[in-house]
């Protein structure tokens, strides 16, 4: 096997710690959004928002074209994470009910 450019590696270094950086981002996000679940049980509201979510992906996307990054992409992902959020917010609600 050939020896990797070591243009590569550098390259290969910086994608593992923007990968690294993205997860623990990703962490701090859930653990704020637990609690927006907590409070959101607490108060009986919906674990939904869809006002919210319009919001946020319009100004995702306008983030997204900002940052040369592809906006569709940038809506299926947050659409991604906001689904993930929304069952964990059932999944409280629900706890707090029994």
């Amino acid at each position: 096997m050939s020896e990797v450019p070591p243009e590569l590696s550098s390259l290969r270094r910086s994608i593992d710690n923007i990968d690294a950086a993205l997860i623990h981002l990703l962490a701090e996000r859930f653990k704020a959004t637990q609690k927006v679940g907590i409070l959101k049980a607490y108060e009986a509201l919906p674990p939904a928002d869809p006002a919210r979510e319009e919001e946020q992906i319009a100004r995702l996307r306008v983030l997204a074209e900002d940052s040369g990054l592809d906006p569709v992409f940038a809506e299926k992902f947050l659409a991604f994470v906001v689904a993930e959020v929304i069952r964990h917010h059932e999944a409280i609600a629900d706890a707090t009910r029994e």
